[in-house]
């Protein structure tokens, strides 16, 4: 069994930035996928970036060139560093983990953007 724990949300300044963390603790074995997701106030979750095992990123046209993901497999963690920071970004982020074909979700971290 595997689970999330997601940190580094808080309230920011638009224009700031802030890094996401997503740790995958217990059976790690066989991720091929993780990506991290947002529901903004009155909206359905979307996908905003995603990375697989070969290192592909992908990255929705609003966030891309301003977010980043990436991986630090000896530390089991994801990160979604967040640069430029927008009021409209202002959601709970949460990151999924896909692993021999089971799906794990974590928690959810708060973001904030105050104009």
């Amino acid at each position: 069994q595997m689970h999330l724990v997601e940190s580094g949300g808080g309230l920011v300044h638009a224009g700031e930035s802030l890094r996401l963390s997503c740790v995958a603790i217990g059976d790690t074995f066989g991720i091929s996928y993780t990506g991290w997701y947002r529901q903004r106030p009155g909206a359905q979750r979307e996908l905003v970036a995603t990375i697989i095992s070969s290192g592909r990123t992908n990255y929705i046209d609003s966030v891309r060139g301003r977010f980043t993901i990436s991986r630090d497999d000896a530390k089991n963690t994801v990160y979604l560093q967040m640069d430029s920071l927008r009021p409209e970004d202002t959601a709970v982020y949460q990151c999924k983990v896909i692993a021999l074909g089971k799906e794990y979700w974590g928690q959810g971290t708060q973001v904030s953007v105050s104009s």
